[in-house]
């Protein structure tokens, strides 16, 4: 569920912060009841930055390959597509195997 927060409480800068980290996941500001600003930690930003470039890169990859791009550009899509598929698989392994210990 999304936090929310008027903008007065923008006040309690520390409090903000905290929760900001806490969380780990973006705070809703509103204004006049409706949505105003976004605040997150910093360690946030740049993971939402660092997947966006990725998504970026893969997509100019794809358009690349659609336009008749060499098969090395194919390739290196392909194994980015299977490392995280074979990531994720594993954590989904690990998480299972620690819940029964």
């Amino acid at each position: 569920m999304p936090t929310i927060i008027p903008i007065r409480d923008l006040r309690n800068t520390s409090e903000i912060s905290d929760m900001a980290h806490k969380i780990q996941e973006p705070i809703f500001v509103t204004k006049n009841g409706y949505s105003d600003l976004v605040v997150m930690s910093t360690e946030l930003y740049e993971k939402i930055a660092q997947t966006n470039r990725i998504d970026q890169a893969i997509f100019e990859a794809e358009e690349e390959m659609n336009n008749g791009a060499e098969p090395k550009v194919f390739q290196v899509v392909t194994v980015y597509y299977y490392l995280r598929e074979h990531i994720v698989i594993s954590m989904i392994y690990i998480y299972t195997f620690l819940r029964h210990y």
